[in-house]
C-alpha cells in the first residue's frame, strides 16, 4: 500500500509592510532623488515616483498632491541638509574670518556635490514658475542672512552689503555646478568660492 504524501500547503508571502507616514515620505523624496538622477528632473512625475517606489499613485499624491510640491520638496530637502552640514561645521570651525569662510565654501560645495548632477535640474524647474521661484528665492535669503550673520563682525563697517551677499551666491552656484558636472575639481571650486568671500569682506 502506498503512503500518500501530503501536499504542503501554500503559504503566502509576507504581507508588504506599512512604514510610517514620516518614513515613507522619506523613502519617497529618496526614491525621487534617485529617479532624478537616473533620467532626469523631466521625467518626475507623481505617477512615474509612484512606479519607482512600488507604491500606489494615491500614496504619492497623499504626500506631494502635484508635481510642483515634489520639487520644493526636494529643494527644502536639499537646503535643510546643507544647513545642517554649514551649522555643524561652523561649530567646530576656527572663529577666524578664514575659518568661516572656508566652511561657507566648503560646505556648500560639499552639498552639492553629495547631491550630484540632481540639485541642478530642481533648481531649474523651480525657476521655470514665479511661485517656485519665490519659495527658492525664500530659502536662499535665509541662507544669505546666515553668511551676513558670520561674516560681519570681519568687516570693517561690523555688516555686509547686500549686493556682495547674492554675488557670492551666484558664485556658489556657478561653481558647484561646475564642480557637480566634472568642468573643475571641488577643491578650485571651494577654494575660488573662498577667494571670492574674503574680497567680498575686504571690500565691506
Amino acid at each position: 500500500m502506498s503512503s500518500v504524501v501530503p501536499v504542503e500547503e501554500s503559504i503566502d508571502p509576507q504581507p508588504r509592510r506599512r512604514l510610517a507616514r514620516g518614513d515613507r515620505y522619506r523613502q519617497l523624496l529618496d526614491v525621487a532623488w534617485q529617479l532624478v538622477s537616473d533620467e532626469g528632473t523631466e521625467a518626475l512625475t507623481l505617477g512615474r515616483l509612484a512606479e519607482r517606489a512600488g507604491v500606489t499613485k494615491p500614496v504619492v499624491y497623499d504626500h506631494f498632491g502635484i508635481r510642483s510640491a515634489l520639487l520644493v520638496a526636494l529643494y527644502r530637502d536639499f537646503d535643510e541638509r546643507q544647513a545642517a552640514l554649514m551649522d555643524a561645521a561652523l561649530r567646530e570651525s576656527e572663529p577666524t574670518l578664514a575659518g568661516r569662510a572656508t566652511v561657507i565654501a566648503s560646505s556648500y560645495v560639499d552639498c552639492v556635490l553629495l547631491q550630484g548632477r540632481e540639485i541642478p535640474g530642481v533648481i531649474a524647474a523651480l525657476a521655470g514658475s514665479p511661485e517656485l521661484e519665490k519659495i527658492k528665492r525664500d530659502y536662499e535669503i535665509v541662507f544669505i542672512e546666515k553668511c551676513r550673520t558670520v561674516l560681519a563682525p570681519f568687516a570693517t563697517t561690523g555688516t555686509i552689503a547686500s549686493p556682495g551677499l547674492w554675488a557670492m551666491l551666484g558664485a556658489a552656484e556657478a561653481l558647484s555646478h561646475a564642480a557637480a558636472t566634472g568642468e573643475i575639481s571641488a577643491g578650485d571650486a571651494q577654494e575660488e568660492l573662498f577667494e571670492t568671500i574674503l574680497t567680498m569682506v575686504a571690500r565691506n
